[in-house]
């Protein structure tokens, strides 16, 4: 059995007479320390896989399961990093880590919870920034207390939303480094969803494409055979690098075609007039669209 796992998952949402089909038939297998990366097309339902693997939300059918046991609500030991920074914005760097901190773990000495909060800032290079507030901080600043925040939870499994989707190139690369280096040091378990395959093939051992939805689903797991480290300059060079990108990208543009079908709608139009432009504007009250319906035909008398 593997660590995390999701067996035959569907996921829909909306009321029962006009439900979406978000996800169908996810399988998914992630052994402890492995790093993984899901990659597909936006809006093919990336944010509702990594929800069903938090426990923020929960299958229709199928089970997702860690060590074995049933995900039934989110717990510490899933650590997710949203697409936004979700920071509290009257409290400092430091503050935000530490409220992380003392909810997890509240049986700490003061002393003890200070010191694992310091560690987590000097690991993602803010100990300058620890009393700033988030408005104080760049974007990839804030991504950064973001991703400390949830890895001094020390979470057996670290979910990255699409983390660095919102960053320009240069941060991005840069907070990728930062990922590459967090892992190196606590070998954490991670599954990154994103919509780059560069980034990837960079940073996870094996790439999975999601097709694109209605009714998404997982492709084939795609092995990255390229050792580490991984240098960004050399990486695009690398024959392994430019195959296993284009088996990604092929997949996802071949399931894209494969999901693209006629359908035949009957569409019921209003039963409305057309405004009448014959006559004078003045009669406001006759130029208006109206209803069939609402024709009446009167006989008036007039006595003159």
């Amino acid at each position: 059995m593997a660590f995390l796992e999701i067996d035959r998952a569907y996921k829909s949402y909306g009321p029962a007479w006009d439900r979406t089909d978000v996800l169908a038939d996810i399988n998914l297998q992630v052994e402890r320390g492995e790093f993984i990366a899901i990659v597909g097309f936006s809006g093919a339902g990336k944010t509702t896989l990594v929800s069903l693997l938090s426990g923020l939300a929960f299958p229709d059918k199928g089970s997702v399961t860690l060590e074995g046991k049933t995900v039934t609500g989110p717990g510490p030991e899933r650590g997710l990093v949203f697409q936004n920074y979700s920071l509290l914005p009257w409290l400092t760097v430091f503050e935000n880590i530490a409220l992380a901190v003392d909810q997890v773990f509240p049986k700490w000495s003061a002393d003890g919870r200070q010191t694992h909060t310091e560690k987590y800032i000097e690991m993602v290079n803010l100990t300058p920034a620890r009393d700033k507030l988030p408005r104080e901080l760049s974007g990839g600043m804030r991504q950064r207390v973001a991703v400390a925040r949830t890895l001094a939870m020390e979470p057996q499994v670290l979910l990255l939303d699409e983390p660095l989707s919102a960053l320009d190139a240069l941060t991005r690369a840069n907070l990728q480094d930062e990922i590459t280096s967090i892992r190196r040091q606590d070998d954490k378990t991670i599954v990154l969803i994103t919509n780059d395959p560069d980034e990837a093939i960079l940073l996870a051992d094996r790439v999975i494409p999601l097709t694109r939805g209605p009714r998404a689903t997982l492709g084939p797991s795609i092995p990255v055979n390229i050792p580490r480290p991984r240098s960004r300059a050399a990486i695009n060079h690398d024959p392994v690098f430019k195959a296993t990108r284009n088996e990604v990208i092929e997949y996802l543009l071949k399931s894209s075609d494969r999901q693209k079908t006629a359908l035949t709608k009957k569409l019921v139009l209003p039963d409305i007039l057309p405004e009448d432009l014959d006559q004078p504007r003045i009669l406001v009250g006759k130029r208006r669209p109206r209803r069939r319906s609402e024709q009446k035909i009167e006989k008036v008398e007039v006595v003159q």
